[in-house]
């Protein structure tokens, strides 16, 4: 079964036929909007939701948090336009005519291999030279607020970035399995970074890498290096 009713091929077209120009501000525009989805599904969620504060209070904003937030996006954007240029010369394959079946499978699949490398990354970013270069502004928000998602080292996103078109590169995954990655990946940032438990506690016992999850790892430095699961923290012993 194809998704028949949507011309995908057609779309990648005009996106081909971009110059670099369009797809610089093309990229700037799509990564500004995801982050203020970002800070709008946080604050709808601090101010809809009932469950009890994980801490006394949300981590102070500051005007540095703003600019590493601004950098994130232009990191972002980097890694866009470099997914393009791969594209553009054959080293990511785009399946244009996926059926339900593969979107499902390649979505889980990216969930799945993107926690691992990022159990991994995120590991070794917390060794003593690493974290002090790049992974320590991150963890000054013991708390957290709605931009701590986005406080991060410039060498992380592009790291995290690189991590995705590696597995592009490496398999002809649709468009649709992407997007549908990459908007889960964001949703999934946002919530683990609230203040408040936003998932039921019996996903704990589902090995789902839930808001409380995360937020102990901002409590202590030591556990939970998961981001979609736990399932990595509880094989190599750092599950808190």
């Amino acid at each position: 079964m194809n998704f028949n009713w949507f011309d995908f091929s057609g779309y990648l077209k005009i996106f081909w036929q971009f110059s670099w120009l369009q797809w610089i501000i093309f990229s700037l525009l799509s990564n500004i909007f995801l982050c203020l989805f970002s800070i709008t599904l946080y604050q709808f969620i601090e101010k809809t939701c009932r469950k009890e504060l994980l801490q006394e209070q949300n981590h102070p904003f500051t005007k540095s948090d703003i600019y590493l937030s601004l950098l994130t996006i232009v990191c972002n954007s980097f890694v866009m336009l470099l997914g393009v240029f791969l594209w553009k010369n054959k080293w990511i394959i785009i399946d244009s005519q996926p059926s339900v079946v593969s979107v499902f499978l390649e979505a889980i699949a990216l969930i799945f291999l993107m926690d691992l490398l990022m159990y991994f990354f995120h590991y070794a970013a917390h060794l003593p030279f690493m974290y002090e270069i790049l992974h320590g502004k991150h963890h000054k928000h013991v708390s957290t607020n709605f931009l701590s998602l986005f406080v991060l080292h410039p060498f992380e996103t592009i790291g995290f970035g690189l991590m995705i078109l590696a597995l592009l590169m490496s398999y002809d995954f649709s468009i649709i399995s992407i997007v549908l990655y990459l908007l889960i990946n964001l949703v999934w940032g946002t919530i683990g970074h609230l203040n408040r438990e936003f998932f039921p506690a019996s996903f704990d016992r589902l090995f789902i890498g839930t808001t409380r999850f995360h937020n102990q790892h901002h409590l202590d430095e030591t556990k939970n290096f998961g981001f979609y699961t736990s399932i990595w923290d509880r094989l190599f012993g750092t599950y808190r």
